[in-house]
């Protein structure tokens, strides 16, 4: 008796456990690149349950006002995995979410697959600091080597500009007027061009945050001083 009275409660054991297992296992997710330029493929992977193989998967974007609208399909595979590819041609930051096509708003045991994305736009860049350390920046800040922003012609001083370089991203007030040479169209502070690890002009990715404001941060020391790069000119 006691011996039968073991195995039922091993038996007991196990299922629980399995449940419990099974409770504790991570959900699926969706997966990208958390930044692309434009008119780059950025893709999308995840995987559903293996029931959905064969359907179309949609991957939405959600615009302003809260809408949501398709950005790319997918057909998900027979182990329940897919990726969808997406050609970026609108700049800014999403909510991006995976379901399967004809759905409507899921139960809560089934909500679509979420993550975020910021397609930015490619701009000619330069960086500046050195020789102007200890002058006023045309938005009323002292230049240091530890000062982060950037300096735009047209855009009010404090508008955050989203700066992406090498996989980096860093947002930024713009802090003074400029470029003036080369063609470039932004100024990075010498500290935002190390912090991205810019060093001479290049192509950067940028999302101004138009009507928006930000504060210039105050940033602890570093010792950071620039070396070279390509200062605008008066």
């Amino acid at each position: 008796m006691r011996r039968h009275i073991a195995i039922l409660t091993a038996v007991l054991c196990v299922g629980a456990c399995a449940a419990a297992a099974g409770a504790s296992a991570d959900p699926p997710a969706l997966f990208t690149r958390p930044g692309e330029m434009l008119g780059h493929t950025l893709r999308f992977r995840g995987a559903v349950g293996a029931e959905q193989a064969g359907r179309t998967l949609q991957i939405q974007r959600q615009v302003a006002g809260g809408a949501w609208t398709q950005t790319a399909t997918a057909t998900v595979a027979p182990d329940g995995t897919f990726l969808a590819r997406w050609r970026t041609d609108e700049i800014g930051s999403f909510a991006v979410r995976a379901l399967i096509a004809g759905t409507q708003a899921q139960a809560a045991d089934a909500l679509p697959l979420t993550t975020n994305v910021t397609v930015y736009r490619p701009a000619r860049a330069t960086w500046f600091g050195p020789g102007f350390y200890g002058k006023h920046t045309a938005c009323g800040q002292v230049m240091s080597h530890a000062l982060l922003g950037v300096a735009h012609r047209t855009l009010p001083c404090g508008t955050p500009v989203s700066v992406f370089f090498g996989g980096k991203a860093i947002t930024v007030p713009v802090i003074d007027r400029g470029p003036f040479a080369n063609g470039a169209r932004y100024d990075l502070t010498s500290a935002v061009a190390q912090a991205v690890g810019m060093t001479q002009t290049s192509t950067v990715g940028v999302v101004p945050q138009r009507g928006a404001f930000m504060d210039p941060p105050v940033p602890p020391p570093s010792p950071f001083a620039g070396t070279g790069g390509v200062t605008p000119t008066p």
